[in-house]
């Protein structure tokens, strides 16, 4: 009787195996299993189709109208448009109509054309071409054709088309190389492993004969877990069972390097890899601006309804009067007069929200939208951040938030690969309590008579030059004799060569090699999943006392060369590196059989686990990345064990990581401390005026890094964060206690925290006195510091750190800026988040709504583009209400002479128009092209930046100045053509103006003044601003001379006919249209030159700074 199914069952849910409810069952090569398994049951999984296009050919339309109208001034504007429709209202429809439909066609074609590029991407992705293991035979097929099952095929440098699991590969060992850059943003190589029993496996005909299946847990967005096994069937016998981990998974989108191909199996394809769960839709971030926009739209929203309630109620009571109730020329109709009064009100108030709905500007959205897309090339298009090293520029990822460039206040960075160039070089190494200097390199000097292998012993009682290895020639051969050190000096260089997971990478292969790492010394160089393993593997090289050569192939071990004496050690075991234990270790077995367990981390994970050595001796130096070596033999019952132990937690299916840590914990002990290297890692350029330019301009800046306190604190005095004058305050774990009052004489304070005690200051309290709670106090200090170093930090707290701020009761505008995977998180919790195109892959530029090449771009960025966006931006907004106030109050002041009967004041084609040509295109450009600073004043005057600070420009003050100003410009417009022409004969025939000539004479007036404002307030002319401002004024001329002097077939009645040209030919109507436009200009200009004589602000001293420099001729 054949119990294998039952022993798979009782296997499955009483051993203890990981949840496997809702699993998956993958069939390799799409074969049935034998008769002994379990029943075949074929699932239905998706394509390897991707899509991240938001919109389809049919579902565009409605889709896109929906979305539009939830923004509250497009619905509000459709209602408008509904109630023209629906009752008798003053205006045509039109006159709300086409704005709409303006506004709406110009953002489909924009969202649209953004989604047609998202299908071309995911077309090209899709129809990229596989090699599918078919029948024994290798054939090319699209990538959205691929199965769950299929058998595929990868070469190097190529990326994987979906989620795999690896069976084999081309080299020896079953290993492959990856670099997962579009995914964590690492480019570092990392290893992955085959299954053991197919990993022999090196044809089509091999691996097309696996019969096997693999069984599974559902798609999860997970990056780093993955729990499985595969069932392997060998004639009819019990399917030899092997577990599987994120080590075996493949991943999409990550690249296959230093491996000539390999075969796997897809196992999660299309929308359910791990690389498609992860796309997260960023959240929504909106600027200041835009709250200020929508806070004064509600604003004048009041004023509207304000408007037609007080129409409504003074209508009534002018009408209350039995002779004013129906006037002869408003004989109202049988069915108004049966209406109820109530309904008669309502409907009289729509029709004054009708006549009064221009005062919201529909097409102030629009331009926003389109100066925002438009604005954002000058970004991309600025020569001076390109970067000739990278062959990039900067990038625009959203343009959203252009105008928060110039509103920032706290600038959260990361140091590795931000502040700092992310190349490591091997500086120095403690050997034994002793410090010795690659180079012959002593306080910065080079030693006469020094070679480059000569190291300086620098340790205290002064400084001495000690040879590593004396070369010898004898019979034409070269013997190495290495001196002075003792045994352990010995086994701290050997631990550097075998204590990491470098491989090397034969030039020849290599279509391009990064700068840096090939230094044109050898044909062969090093990768490593960690740029510190390169840096020391190769100063060893450079040193040449030992000299790391690579992996060869004996039977079944893998070993490793040393050079000059040409030691060989089996390594047995790598206990990987994790930010957990911060240590990474390996037992090695030597020629002699002894064997030995070396250990690399940092200070605080090794120096606990020390049993002996001089542990005071070795410290940081300032600015370096000290790493510890230690080491501990292992007599061979000891070694047994611990393999033992690893082999279990290996291949145990519940809480094999729990089980591995375990493990490791209990391994990695009684070490003998050997010594700790240190490598340096260079400021970028200009990072230091960077930042002190931020510090000037106003703006604190935080440095949030992983790194030790003494690396980070070197840095941050290298990058002038720190100055030596600066009194620091360290909330760090070991010096909380010991910390000594600050001096209150200081005026410039500092302060570093680390992870550990800042997880005590987030920590919510338990108390309810509340004592517990040091999130206040902890804000109160920083608010005192004029800069904060975070070290110790993970990519979750960085994130705390920038949400504690931003939720903090200042509201300020925070920039989030770092080059890494793990800068992510802060770069999305920030207003700003700002991506480096850095060492560490991509995946914060990606992430980022601003990507730059280096550091020293922020600079230009800010104070420049920030500058500008924000001025322009706030400028465009507050002109638009202005300008519509000048445009409706007039119409509100006409009811009072109409006896409140919702005559329009102006023409259908003026209401129309006003926003939509008239008056758009001199505020677009002005918002686009406008400097009234230069960008040298900004740069070198970081100061500036303050004047703009906390949205100065839109703030209540400033938006009751502009709406003030709009409502005297109409009451001039209106009142003065009033009493100007009351009672009065203009033409030469004797013949009165009537009622749309006032209204035309208002309007001319009303779009001379409001272009003429704008032309006051540009500060750079160029041709394209003189065409466009004039260009409008003559457009505005030439439609009103048509529009009233052609009779237009399509007009049922055409009111406006001659009345242009019959205003233009009066005189009196020329004098008063000038008189009125300098009256109405007139008390702007008189507070701009009061203002600028009496107080002026740092911009207008700055403008006659830079003019007195033009003209002395710097």
């Amino acid at each position: 009787m054949d119990f294998s199914r039952l022993r798979r069952i009782i296997t499955r849910y009483c051993v203890g195996e990981e949840n496997w409810v809702g699993n998956r069952t993958v069939h390799i090569g799409h074969k049935e299993p034998p008769s002994c398994a379990e029943a075949y049951m074929p699932q239905d999984y998706p394509d390897n189709r991707i899509v991240s296009s938001k919109y389809t050919f049919w579902n565009f339309i409605p889709k896109n109208l929906f979305e539009q109208f939830r923004r509250i001034a497009n619905f509000y504007f459709l209602v408008i448009f509904l109630i023209q429709l629906i009752i008798d209202t003053p205006t045509s429809p039109i006159t709300s109509g086409l704005p709409l439909f303006f506004v709406i066609t110009v953002t489909a074609i924009k969202q649209g054309y953004e989604d047609w590029l998202r299908h071309k991407a995911d077309c090209s992705l899709n129809e990229c071409p596989v090699d599918v293991v078919e029948q024994g035979k290798v054939v090319r097929t699209q990538s959205h054709k691929l199965r769950v099952g299929d058998i595929v095929m990868v070469r190097e440098d190529e990326t994987f088309p979906c989620d795999l699991i690896l069976l084999s590969s081309s080299r020896y060992d079953g290993t492959c190389f990856v670099t997962t850059t579009s995914l964590d943003g690492e480019s570092s190589h990392k290893t992955y492993y085959a299954v053991p029993d197919t990993m022999a496996f090196r044809t089509e005909q091999e691996v097309d004969s696996l019969h096997a299946t693999i069984e599974c847990e559902q798609p999860q967005p997970d990056l780093y877990k993955f729990v499985g096994r595969v069932d392997i069937y060998k004639d009819k016998q019990e399917p030899v069972v092997r577990t599987l981990g994120a080590e075996n998974l493949l991943l999409r989108g990550a690249t296959l390097k230093n491996t000539g191909h390999i075969y796997a199996v897809a196992v999660y394809t299309g929308m359910e890899t791990k690389m498609a769960l992860n796309y997260q839709s960023k959240s929504q971030k909106r600027s200041a601006v835009e709250k200020s926009m929508n806070a004064f739209l509600v604003v004048y929203l009041c004023i509207l309804i304000s408007k037609a309630l007080i129409n409504t109620v003074l209508k009534y009571a002018w009408q209350w009067s039995p002779d004013r109730d129906e006037p002869w020329y408003n004989h109202r109709t049988e069915i108004e007069r049966q209406r109820h009064m109530v309904i008669r009100a309502f409907t009289d108030f729509l029709a004054f929200m009708v006549l009064f709905n221009y005062i919201i500007p529909v097409s102030m959205y629009v331009t926003v939208e389109m100066q925002k897309f438009l604005g954002s090339y000058f970004i991309a298009w600025d020569e001076e951040m390109f970067d000739e090293e990278l062959g990039q520029g900067a990038q625009v990822n959203t343009s959203d938030l252009n105008e928060e460039l110039g509103q920032v206040e706290y600038v959260f960075t990361d140091k590795t690969g931000t502040l700092t160039e992310n190349n490591m070089e091997f500086i120095e190494c403690c050997v034994d309590g002793n410090v010795y200097i690659p180079h012959a390199i002593c306080n910065g000097q080079i030693l006469s008579a020094a070679s480059s292998i000569d190291m300086i012993d620098s340790s205290p009682g002064g400084y001495r030059r000690v040879s590593l290895i004396n070369i010898v020639h004898k019979n034409d051969e070269q013997c190495f004799l290495c001196f002075p050190f003792s045994t352990k000096g010995y086994l701290f260089f050997r631990a550097l060569c075998l204590c990491h997971t470098v491989q090397v990478k034969e030039e020849e292969t290599v279509e391009s090699i990064k700068r840096g790492i090939h230094q044109g010394k050898s044909t062969s160089f090093y990768i490593s999943s960690s740029p510190d393993e390169v840096a020391l593997v190769e100063g060893m090289k450079r040193v040449g006392m030992f000299v790391f050569v690579g992996e060869t192939q004996t039977s079944t071990d893998v070993t490793y060369t040393l050079t000059p004496s040409l030691l060989r050690f089996e390594l047995l075991h790598v206990l990987n590196f994790d930010s957990v234990r911060r240590r990474m270790s390996v037992i090695v077995r030597s020629s002699s059989g002894e064997y030995l367990l070396f250990c690399k981390g940092a200070d605080s994970s090794i120096f606990p686990r020390v049993v002996s050595g001089k542990v005071e001796q070795v410290k940081a130096r300032e600015g370096l990345r000290t790493l510890c070596v230690a080491y501990r033999r292992l007599s061979e019952s000891e070694y047994l064990e611990a393999s033992h132990r690893l082999t279990e937690a290996k291949i145990a299916l519940q809480d094999r990581e729990q089980r591995l840590a375990q493990t490791y914990d209990i391994i990695e002990r009684e070490f003998v401390l050997l010594g700790a290297t240190a490598v340096e890692d260079r400021l970028q350029e200009k990072a230091a005026d960077t930042i002190e330019s931020l510090h000037k301009a106003g703006m604190k800046v935080w440095v949030l890094t992983g790194d030790k306190m003494e690396t980070a604190a070197a840095t941050c005095y290298a990058s002038k964060l720190f100055r030596r004058s600066t009194q620091i305050l360290e909330l760090t774990k070991k010096r909380t206690e010991e910390q000594s009052l600050l001096s209150v004489d200081c005026l410039d304070f500092g302060l570093i925290i680390d992870g550990a005690t800042l997880s005590g200051v987030l920590k919510p309290s338990q108390d309810s006195a509340g004592h517990g709670n040091y999130r206040e106090i902890f804000l109160e200090i920083c608010r005192n510091c004029s800069a904060v170093l975070c070290c110790r930090m993970a990519p979750l707290q960085k994130a705390q750190i920038v949400k504690l701020i931003k939720s903090s009761k200042e509201h300020p505008i925070t920039l989030a800026i770092g080059d890494g995977a793990n800068d992510v998180s802060m770069i999305l919790e920030a207003h700003v988040g700002i991506g480096i195109m850095g060492k560490e892959g991509r995946q914060a530029a990606r992430n980022s709504d601003y990507a730059i090449p280096k550091f020293k771009h922020l600079k230009k960025m800010l104070l420049v583009h920030g500058h500008y966006y924000y001025i322009r931006i706030a400028e465009l907004v507050q002109y638009f209400f202005y300008k519509n106030v000048c445009f409706i109050f007039p119409q509100f002041l006409y009811q009072f002479f109409c006896g409140f009967s919702q005559q329009p004041l102006y023409d259908t084609a003026y209401l129309t128009l006003y926003n939509i040509s008239f008056t758009s295109l001199p505020i677009l450009l002005y918002s686009l092209v406008e400097q009234h600073i230069t960008m040298e004043t900004l740069k070198r005057e970081p100061s500036l930046y303050r004047d703009i600070a906390k949205n100065a420009l839109l703030r209540w003050p400033a938006f009751l100045y502009w709406t003030c100003l709009g409502v005297f410009d109409a009451v001039i417009f209106f009142f003065g053509a009033y009493f100007l022409f009351d009672n009065t004969t203009f033409t030469s025939n004797g013949q009165m103006f009537g009622n749309w000539t006032f209204g035309t004479l208002v309007f001319t007036v009303l779009v001379f003044t409001v272009t003429l404002k704008l032309a006051l307030d540009t500060h750079h002319w160029t041709w394209i601003n003189h065409f466009v401002i004039w260009g409008s004024l003559l457009f505005y001329v030439i439609f009103s001379l048509l529009w009233g002097g052609i009779i237009w077939p399509f007009l049922n009645y055409q009111r406006m006919y001659y009345v242009f040209m019959q205003m233009l030919s009066s005189g009196p109507a020329w004098l008063s249209i000038i008189l009125l436009i300098t009256v109405s200009l007139l008390p702007d200009v008189i507070k701009k030159v009061l203002c600028r004589a009496v107080c002026p602000t740092a911009s207008e001293n700055a403008q006659v700074r830079s003019s007195h420099r033009r003209k002395v001729g710097f």
